[in-house]
């Protein structure tokens, strides 16, 4: 299960709020577009959903660097480290 804190950076990535807490009531916007309560809650289901696109697409990006490159991740990692 999502966290409040993850359910928000997917909802507002760019910040502008204050969360107190882990209930919508918690929170304050500052620099942002208010959500809804409907929106914040709805945001624990998506969650799950949405980070594996997230990871998917990172891993998508990776693996297409990699092959312009030429090399593998284990050869990325030694010359990185």
């Amino acid at each position: 299960m999502a966290k409040y804190y993850e359910v928000l950076n997917m909802l507002i990535p760019n910040g502008g709020y204050v969360q107190v807490g882990d209930t919508y009531e918690g929170i304050s916007f500052v620099d942002c577009e208010p959500i809804t309560k409907a929106d914040y809650e709805a945001g624990f289901d998506k969650y799950d959903a949405w980070k594996l696109q997230q990871d998917a697409a990172k891993s998508a990006n990776k693996a297409a660097i990699l092959e312009r490159l030429g090399i593998t991740e284990d050869e990325a990692k030694l010359l990185l480290g």
